[in-house]
């Protein structure tokens, strides 16, 4: 079983579509193994996308999800990470998919709605950035 991390950004926790969001997780094979809403610091937010720290969006990304709270899980499930990432849609809603998370609740590129791995070496340190082991049930 694989697991990956999920981020509800703070535009879909805003619009009170956390339990919306978790749905589709849930409908489709993935099962939620740790969950817990949190408010981004600064430094946080700059350490977890430190990834991105030389583009051009980065303060903006980092002003984004420091503005409000957001709603970190793993989810576990066969072929986690790419379920979630076909669940979750293209990154501009403009693109994404009809009935995937981003293109029903999103609103623009930066404001999408969601966050999940790319790949599940990256899913494993998402996680531990956020998770102890011992939260992951």
């Amino acid at each position: 079983m694989e697991k990956t991390l999920s981020i509800i950004k703070p535009d879909a926790v805003k619009k009170n579509v956390i339990g919306k969001i978790i749905d589709r997780f849930e409908s489709n094979g993935l099962r939620v193994a740790a969950i817990k809403k949190i408010q981004l610091s600064r430094a946080d937010a700059e350490a977890f996308y430190a990834v991105h720290k030389e583009r051009p969006f980065f303060g903006e990304l980092v002003e984004f999800m420091i503005s409000g709270p957001v709603v970190v899980s793993v989810l576990e499930g066969e072929n986690a990470v790419a379920k979630n990432r076909e669940l979750m849609g293209a990154t501009d809603p403009k693109e994404a998919a009809p009935g995937t998370i981003r293109a029903d609740f999103a609103e623009s590129i930066d404001a999408n709605a969601v966050h999940g791995s790319d790949s599940l070496e990256n899913a494993e340190k998402e996680i531990a950035f956020f998770f102890a082991q011992r939260e992951i049930l």
